[in-house]
């Protein structure tokens, strides 16, 4: 079985995860991190695969480079190859952005329901498109990550294979939208799938979320 590397989206509150998953999970600043994908791993560990799934650098601190340059330094510090790259969320600017830098170890990347950044793109860009002023309340807050554009080489990204996988009960259907236009005109190597769930699958709908990536694995 390949490798997963697993990327968060943008650090979820504990509240927001047990409302959808129906656990009652707490820690010590009141966020998941990279926790969310706990079931994930163990899905992916028990069918004899190999996954890693880290917490990204505090956001407040951090900025969407030095998140790509954390992935990047897993990847070679564990010597990683043949990668099935997942990325939610804001996570989708990460992986386009490792994959930029090191195409040759990447398998396919995975876009969960996540924003599809064009170069020169930040996620504040993407999300200002989607929403107006009066929908400020889902957005978050304009932290380094979210404010950074996003550079790299289209022509690299276009040769890896791609899959984008859509939640038709997602919280940011809006943003999902955008990326499905620009999937329909933008050619190249895409595989799309939707799951009836929340913006966050692994919490709703965990068995058809794994089934998928298992499924995604022999693509």
């Amino acid at each position: 079985m390949k490798t997963y590397v697993l990327v968060h989206g943008g650090n979820m509150s504990t509240k927001t995860w047990n409302k959808l998953s129906g656990q009652k999970i707490s820690t010590d600043d009141g966020f998941m991190g990279a926790r969310y994908w706990d079931g994930t791993v163990n899905a992916i560990e028990a069918a004899g695969g190999c996954v890693f799934a880290p917490t990204l650098g505090d956001e407040f601190t951090s900025n969407l480079t030095d998140h790509i340059q954390q992935i990047c330094e897993l990847i070679i510090e564990n010597n990683l190859q043949d990668i099935i790259l997942v990325g939610h969320s804001y996570g989708g600017f990460v992986i386009t952005g490792v994959a930029d830098r090191m195409p040759e170890r990447i398998h396919s990347l995975v876009y969960l329901d996540s924003a599809l950044p064009d170069p020169g793109q930040s996620l504040m860009d993407i999300l200002n498109l989607a929403y107006s002023q009066e929908d400020s309340a889902v957005l978050p807050d304009p932290n380094p990550p979210y404010v950074e554009k996003l550079q790299y080489n289209p022509e690299t990204i276009f040769r890896i294979e791609k899959i984008y996988i859509r939640c038709t009960k997602s919280e940011f259907a809006d943003i999902s939208h955008l990326a499905t236009e620009k999937i329909d005109t933008a050619g190249g190597r895409w595989t799309y799938f939707e799951l009836p769930s929340s913006h966050v699958p692994m919490a709703d709908l965990p068995e058809d979320f794994y089934k998928l990536l298992f499924r995604i694995a022999k693509l």
